[in-house]
């Protein structure tokens, strides 16, 4: 059944075009219960239980299936994803909604709906001939979509009476719409709210915990005085920010200050690029990464930036007069301070950046009370209110809550409990904290993504080999950490007939097994890339790509994208290509075997002469990057030894790194450069870079000071005169100043990011002082190599091209997401380093070492432990408070305590122990051994029980 509609409407040139729509209708869409003879040979994807097997519900002892609006899809999928909520009716017009109106949960709905034992069936209620509604005269879009729901419950009641005599299964609607509800009641539809529904479900009493709390009504705290100012809406801020009057911004929390916030300007201007907002009632109600409009004040009321530490105390501060007691001490120590900053106020939220948050429960100190305060691990997350029957089972463990709003007259935001992921300390959940809390995608790889990867065994086709070139008579191999299961760079060097030197880089062909758009694709670009955790990787591609057919392991043929150049003697490249290969590497070494090799004086073997060719070569073309400025920085990495049964870390020690690290980084550099000129070449507008920008001179203030303490000087003009003035800065009675400085000039950099050639026209690598970079050498564990080996088989015409290839707006969007993923896999494994570091100290106890002065602060130095690469504070506080102590110079870097003088670089020792007096954020603390200072306390030994509460809640 065809409906047609036909209407008009005016061209951009003023003319009148005629567009008829068409929509189709069918009688043979299935209703999805399991077994109705009717729509039988009709039903798609998981069908409806015949005899629903749902919690018992005392509102509908019937047996029933669900069927929720969109308001309940959208704001209570945390209920519906609980394995107690079977058997749902999802409507395509409700689905249609939720996408317009949020793709997280969109996604979401549908990951249920692929679970079969979840029995959710999608319902094309808006192509079903007798669902089907048109919108009326006057009817607005929400009323008839309201309309529509009610007629495919209504229809789905009669449908099922037909079942069988006796059938007494019925479909119920789910709706937190008043009038909704109404009509419904009022047309024979059994209807209820959500809250109801789940209230109803005595066998599960914990579904209550998550329902959303969306009614403000009872929810804000006792008083109900209005503490914020009320959000203007959308309208009144769109117009605003045109006329002006109001900026649009990132709202971004600070980790020390719960009272201090800065809004990040969105535009092109410079001016007033970050705003500083200070004091509850001009944060009012922003959650950090929220999207704001603020109104800058009067300059009479700009402020400085605190330099007072204040965290929220929580249970025992509910009024907001603490508050303001505590916003006039911040803005008395804020004027005394540096440069006034430009000030303003929230006026309303532009958009939500909310996200599930973990953390623990403080549990109210009122007996009975189902009413807790929620302290999320993330410090700029204010504390959320929730309410859950579950408090005593849940202390001590780590949980999920999500937010649900925060009324004007509640001084903390209302949310409820998701999940509960495991004791506090605990190895697992601490690192599924850390991994959601970094964004983190590490869910199992899904059954659609499954379904792309190659079936085994697999072997090499003669369709495999077209366009490709066959090397496996080469003697390649390939070096790599030890325990490396994912590898993807090989390497080989021969010399040739004329006397030159053959060198091949050989990459996993990773491009080969993910063709451009299937579900396997689009989960590698989510995920981004492969993130390593202490004791853990959590793969971008499936293991059977990662860990066996894209990885170059020894004596197996395998599909690779090789760059291979011919070379003089003297490193200089004579020729480049490129090709599609297949190989077999002979050897799969570590660095510690791969330069064992290369010194013995006994070994003569093919391998070895490849590797020492390699090297001879690497050292030349090292030497010539950094004349031409390349940067040679570090940076402290420690590697963690494990015991074997508990897999807790039994030893920490910094890497060493060998010459064979240097000989495969310099071969993956050049492969990289090489491969970004073609790119470049062939896709000028299109290619994935890479690029490093120069740091601003500011950036470099704390290196040019440190030095000049020493005597030394560091020039900071162009990357050249960084890298020789860094080989300059020796210092004969201590060589480790060196390496100190450079770990400082790496603080100084810019983080590197990937962009789209025809997005930008800066290129150059400031790090690497080569004017185009890209990744090519590792698809396994980077997406943006994956798209960069497309492109280097199209400009090589050995893959055909697809649209989104080319379209430089596209590029943008994924490097976008490329740069957010690779930050996150950053940080996540920071916090990894540190969580097994704290395990690492809590069996060591209390421990001393040798330290040296990174950094000077006002009441603190920040120490670096070579022997952990470990990196901890110090502060120093005067046991007497009438007799200020503390004397800081800017200028030299240098605090000065009674007679003693702490530069940067000064060699201390330093005591280590673990604090885990505050259970949510435990730390390795440091201490001063020597030189001992008296009157001066750093230790949190030396103080009382109530002197060490005040410290952990940043009095």
């Amino acid at each position: 059944m065809l409906k047609s509609k036909t209407f008009l409407k005016k061209t951009r040139s003023g003319g009148v075009m005629k567009v008829v729509r068409e929509h189709y209708l069918r009688d043979d869409i299935g209703c999805g219960a399991a077994g109705c003879a009717a729509c039988r040979g009709a039903q798609e994807g998981p069908a409806l239980e015949p005899q629903p097997r749902d919690p018992a519900s005392s509102l509908c002892p019937l047996p029933h299936y669900l069927l929720p609006d969109t308001n309940v899809l959208l704001h209570q999928i945390d209920v519906l994803e609980d394995p107690a909520i079977r058997n749902v009716i999802v409507l395509q017009t409700v689905l249609q909604e939720v996408r317009n109106r949020s793709a997280p949960v969109y996604k979401r709905i549908r990951d249920v709906a692929s679970h079969q034992e979840k029995h959710f069936y999608t319902f094309t209620n808006e192509h079903h001939k007798e669902t089907y509604v048109e919108q009326e005269k006057g009817e607005n879009a929400n009323d008839r979509n309201d309309r529509a729901i009610r007629v495919a419950v209504k229809w789905y009641n009669e449908h099922l009476r037909k079942l069988s005599e006796d059938s007494q299964l019925q479909v119920i609607l789910i709706t937190n719409d008043r009038k909704n509800k109404e009509k419904a009641l009022e047309e024979g539809i059994p209807a209820f709210t959500c809250e109801e529904y789940v209230k109803s479900l005595t066998a599960n009493p914990e579904l209550i915990d998550r329902l959303a709390c969306l009614s403000e009504e009872g929810k804000e705290i006792e008083s109900g005085r209005i503490i914020f100012s009320e959000h203007l809406p959308l309208s009144k801020l769109q117009q605003g920010i045109k006329s002006g009057a109001y900026l649009q911004g990132t709202f971004r929390a600070s980790r020390e200050n719960y009272l201090e916030a800065t809004v990040w300007v969105h535009g092109d201007s410079e001016e007033n690029k970050e705003i500083l907002l200070q004091g509850l009632k001009n944060l009012n109600r922003a959650i950090h990464e929220d999207i704001v409009a603020v109104e800058l004040l009067p300059k009479s009321l700009w402020v400085a930036p605190s330099s007072v530490v204040l965290h929220d105390e929580g249970p025992t501060e509910e009024d907001a007069e603490r508050d303001e007691e505590k916003e006039s001490l911040l803005k008395a120590k804020a004027m005394s301070g540096s440069m006034l900053k430009p000030t303003g106020r929230v006026v309303g939220i532009i958009k939500r950046n909310w996200r599930p948050y973990c953390g623990m429960l403080s549990k109210s100190d009122i007996k009975e009370s189902r009413r807790h305060l929620f302290t999320p691990a993330d410090k700029r997350i204010p504390r959320i209110r929730i309410e859950t029957r579950q408090a005593s089972a849940l202390e001590g463990r780590r949980i999920i809550v999500a937010v649900d709003g925060w009324p004007k007259n509640s001084r903390y935001p209302n949310g409820h409990f998701v999940k509960n992921l495991g004791d506090a300390g605990d190895k697992e959940t601490e690192t599924e904290v850390l991994l959601l809390e970094h964004d983190v995608p590490h869910q199992p790889f899904s059954q659609a993504v499954l379904s792309f990867l190659p079936k085994m065994p697999w072997s090499i086709t003669e369709n495999d080999m077209k366009n490709r070139e066959d090397l496996r008579h080469l003697c390649v191999c390939s070096v790599d950490p030890p325990g490396c299961t994912d590898i993807d760079d090989a390497l080989h060097c021969r010399e040739l007939k004329n006397g030159n030197l053959e060198v091949g880089v050989h990459i996993a062909d990773v491009s080969h097994f993910i063709r451009p758009g299937n579900a396997l694709d689009q989960e590698s670009a989510r995920r981004g890339t492969t993130v390593y955790l202490c004791e853990k990787r959590i793969d971008m591609v499936p293991e059977l790509l990662s860990s066996n057919l894209c990885s170059l392991r020894c004596n197996v043929d395998r599909l690779a994208f090789s760059c291979i150049w011919e070379m003089n003697h003297k490193a200089e490249i004579l020729k480049t290509r490129f090709t599609k290969s297949v190989i077999n590497s002979k050897a799969s070494l570590t660095y510690a075997e791969a330069q064992m090799k290369i010194d013995s004086a006994t070994m003569s073997d093919d391998i070895t002469t490849s590797l020492r060719g390699l090297n001879r070569l690497a050292k030349i073309l090292k030497k010539q990057r950094i004349e031409k400025g390349a940067l040679t920085l570090s940076s402290p990495e420690v590697r963690f030894h494990m015991d074997s049964e508990t897999h807790d870390p039994i030893d920490l020690q910094t890497k060493e790194l060998r010459e064979t690290n240097s000989m495969v980084e310099e071969f993956m550099l050049l492969a990289n450069i090489s491969v970004a000129k073609k790119i470049h070449e062939e896709f000028s507008e299109h290619a994935l870079l890479r690029k490093h920008p120069a740091p601003p001179p500011s950036n470099y203030e704390i290196l040019v000071k440190a030095a000049k303490s020493k005597n030394l000087e560091i020039k900071t003009d162009t990357a050249k005169s960084l890298a020789d003035s860094l080989d300059k800065a020796e210092y004969p009675a201590f060589p480790y100043l060196n390496t100190l400085l450079r770990i400082l000039a790496t603080r100084c950099m810019m983080q590197a990011i990937y962009f789209c050639s025809g997005m930008d026209n800066d290129f150059h690598h400031y790090g690497l002082a080569s004017p185009i970079y890209t990744h090519f050498t590792s698809p396994i564990r980077r997406y943006a190599d994956i798209i960069v080996h497309r492109l280097l088989a199209v400009a090589i015409g050995a893959d055909a091209t697809y649209p989104e290839l080319t379209d430089k707006h596209k590029l943008a969007d994924i490097c976008k997401n490329l740069n957010f993923r690779h930050k996150m896999a950053q940080y996540a494994q920071r916090a990894s380093v540190a969580f097994h570091t704290q395990l690492f100290f809590k069996s060591k106890g209390i421990v001393s070492e040798d330290a040296y002065i990174l950094f000077v602060r006002k009441n603190a130095i920040v120490v670096l432990i070579p022997k952990y690469g470990l990196e901890g504070t110090v502060f120093f506080e005067a046991k007497d408070k009438s007799k200020p102590r503390l004397t800081y110079d800017d200028e030299i870097p240098s605090l000065k305590i009674e007679d003693t003088v702490f530069h940067i670089f000064d060699k201390v020792k330093v005591k280590i122990m673990l604090d885990s007096s505050n259970l949510q954020h435990q730390k390795i603390r440091m201490s001063l051994v020597e030189p001992q200072i008296p009157g001066i306390s750093t230790d949190i030994s030396d103080m009382s029980e109530p002197e060490r509460k005040k410290k952990k809640l940043g009095k």
